[in-house]
C-alpha cells in the first residue's frame, strides 16, 4: 500500500498531546491509545510542554448554531476506474480508509447523473432523440459496473449511514438549444412544456434505477454548475439555468415530479455552483412561493471563493433562510490554471481544505464535500484532460495509492463530528491578541465536545481550552491542525 512519507497519531489521553513530524494530531477521549489503519500511525509520548498563556479558549453551549449534515467526496466515473485499477487487497484498504470505523468515517457520497468531465467519453442515459417518455432511458456500464458496486461496498463498510446525492452535468443534447453536451445551451421550450417535463422525469428515472441496484439517495440537485451552460463554448457537460429557469423548472416540472413519485423524500438543492451567486440566486428561487415548497438546500462550491466573501453571500443567505440548509458541495486544488494539477504529499493543499472547511463550519455551512475520491497521478482520467488534485492519488501500473496531507485534513473533521453535532460557541478573551489559530467547536450527540484548531502559520502558538470540566493548556505547532475530543 502506498502512501505519503509522514505519519499521523491519534493520542488518547486528556491532556497530554502527542505530535508526529508531519503536524498532525488527533486528540480523544481518557484512556487508550489509538491508530489509524493506514499502516503509518503510532501514538508518541507528548514532546513538548505547553506553559501558560493569554489566549485561552472557552467552549460556550449556550450559543447554538447549525447541525451538521456531515463531510465526503463523490464517486465519479474517474474515481471508480482508479480504485477498481488496484488489486483486491488495496481496493478493500482504500475504501476502508474512507468509509470503516477505522478510516475517516465519509457519511456524504456526490454521484454524477451520466457523464462529467472526470468520464472516458460524453453519454447520458437518453441518448435516443426525441424519447420524451423515457422509453430508452438505461444506466450504462460506468454505472453497473464501476459506481454501484463501489458505492454497495462502501455501503457495506461504513457504520454510519451514507447520505448519497446526485448531480446532472448535463441532460441528453436533443433536449437542449445547443444540441450538444458542451458549450452554451439550455433546455428546449419552457418550463412546463415537453422538454423541461422529461428532463424531470428523468431524475426520477435515475432515483428509480438506481433503487433496483438497492442504493437510494438522500438528494438531488438541481443542476450542477447552472452558470456554466450559460457561458459561450464552454468545454464540458453543463445544462444553463439562470435562477430565474431554475425557479421555474422546479416550481413546473422537477418539483412536482419528485413529489408525486416514490422518491418524494429525496431531498432538493439549488445552485451547486459558486457561492458569489448567493444571495441572490436563493431570493430569486425561494422568493417563489411555488418554488420554495420544494427546496431543502443550497449548494456551493469552492473555485471562486476569492471574489466572493462568506460574508457576503453564504451569511446573509442563512439569515434570509435559516431553514434551508448551505452544503458545500464541490471543491478540488489543481483546478485554476495557474495551479499544478497534482503535487505528491503537499502540505499547503491540506491548509487550503481545511481553511475552507472552518471557515464554511463557522458561517453556517452544514457540511463539505471534496469532489473526486480518487485519481491517478496525472489527475484524472477525464476526457477533456482538466485534471486536479486529490486526497488519494491511484498509481494502477503498480498496484498501490498515496494518501496526500488532504486525506488527513478532511479526517479531522469528518471522523470526529458526526452527522447531528451541533455547532456552539468558542470563545477568545476580547484582551487576546490576534492569533493565527483557526478553530471550530461542536457538541456531538454522544454529549462529548470537539474542537478542531488549524495553525497555517509558521511559528508553534500556546494556547488554553476551557470548559466547565477543566482545562487544557496546548501547543499548535506550526503547519498543524489538531482535534480535541473530550467528554462532559
Amino acid at each position: 500500500m502506498g502512501s505519503v512519507g509522514y505519519g499521523v497519531s491519534w493520542l488518547w489521553g486528556q491532556l497530554a498531546i502527542g505530535q508526529v513530524g508531519c503536524g498532525v494530531g488527533w486528540l480523544w477521549g481518557r484512556l487508550a491509545v489509538g491508530s489509524v489503519g493506514c499502516g503509518l500511525c503510532r501514538a508518541l509520548p507528548p514532546t513538548f510542554h505547553p506553559h501558560p498563556t493569554d489566549l485561552v479558549l472557552t467552549l460556550d453551549t449556550t450559543q447554538r448554531f447549525q447541525k451538521i449534515k456531515g463531510f465526503g467526496a463523490s464517486i465519479t466515473d474517474a474515481a471508480a476506474i482508479n480504485v477498481l485499477s488496484l488489486p483486491a487487497a488495496a481496493q478493500d484498504h482504500l475504501l476502508r480508509s474512507y468509509f470503516s470505523e477505522e478510516g475517516l468515517q465519509y457519511n456524504l457520497v456526490r454521484v454524477p447523473m451520466a457523464s462529467c468531465d472526470f468520464s472516458l467519453h460524453t453519454y447520458t442515459y437518453a441518448d435516443v432523440p426525441d424519447d420524451f417518455e423515457l422509453r430508452h432511458f438505461a444506466l450504462r456500464d460506468e454505472d453497473t459496473k464501476l459506481k454501484i458496486p463501489l458505492l454497495r461496498r462502501a455501503i457495506a463498510m461504513a457504520k454510519r449511514p451514507l447520505s448519497i446525492y446526485g448531480s446532472p452535468w448535463t441532460a441528453p443534447a436533443w433536449m437542449k438549444t445547443s444540441g450538444s453536451f458542451v458549450g452554451k445551451g439550455t433546455l428546449k421550450g419552457r418550463a412546463g412544456g415537453k422538454y423541461h417535463r422529461a428532463w424531470a422525469n428523468y431524475f426520477v428515472r435515475f432515483l428509480d434505477e438506481y433503487a433496483k441496484h438497492n442504493v437510494t439517495f438522500w438528494a438531488v440537485t438541481a443542476e450542477n454548475e447552472p452558470t456554466a451552460g450559460l457561458i459561450n463554448n464552454y468545454p464540458f457537460q453543463c445544462l444553463g439555468f439562470t435562477a430565474e429557469q431554475q425557479r421555474d423548472f422546479i416550481a413546473r416540472d422537477l418539483g412536482p415530479a419528485l413529489a408525486n413519485s416514490s422518491h418524494r423524500d429525496v431531498r432538493l438543492i439549488i445552485l451547486d455552483d459558486n457561492r458569489l451567486h448567493l444571495p441572490h440566486w436563493a431570493k430569486v428561487v425561494l422568493e417563489d412561493e411555488q418554488a420554495a415548497r420544494y427546496v431543502h438546500g443550497i449548494g456551493i462550491h469552492w473555485y471562486l471563493d476569492f471574489i466572493g466573501p462568506i460574508q457576503d453571500t453564504v451569511v446573509p443567505t442563512h439569515e434570509l433562510y435559516p431553514d434551508v440548509f448551505i452544503l458545500a458541495t464541490e471543491a478540488s486544488v489543481g483546478s485554476h490554471f495557474w495551479e499544478r494539477d497534482v503535487i505528491l504529499g503537499c502540505w499547503e493543499r491540506g491548509n487550503q481544505y481545511s481553511h475552507s472547511i472552518l471557515t464554511n463550519l463557522n458561517n453556517h455551512v452544514t457540511g463539505w464535500t471534496d469532489w473526486n475520491l480518487a485519481l491517478d497521478l496525472e489527475g484524472g482520467p477525464s476526457w477533456v484532460k482538466n485534471y486536479v488534485d486529490s486526497p488519494i492519488i491511484v498509481d494502477g501500473s503498480q498496484g498501490v495509492f498515496y494518501k496526500q496531507p488532504m486525506f488527513y485534513h478532511m479526517g479531522h473533521f469528518s471522523k470526529f463530528i458526526p452527522e447531528g453535532s451541533q455547532r456552539v460557541g468558542l470563545i477568545a478573551p476580547k484582551k487576546s491578541k490576534k492569533t493565527p489559530l483557526e478553530y471550530t467547536a461542536f457538541l456531538r450527540p454522544d454529549g462529548a465536545a470537539v474542537v478542531v484548531v488549524l495553525n497555517r502559520s509558521p511559528q508553534n502558538v500556546t494556547f488554553g481550552l476551557a470548559d466547565t470540566v477543566g482545562l487544557i493548556q496546548a501547543v499548535s505547532p506550526a503547519n498543524s491542525i489538531q482535534t480535541y475530543v473530550w467528554r462532559r
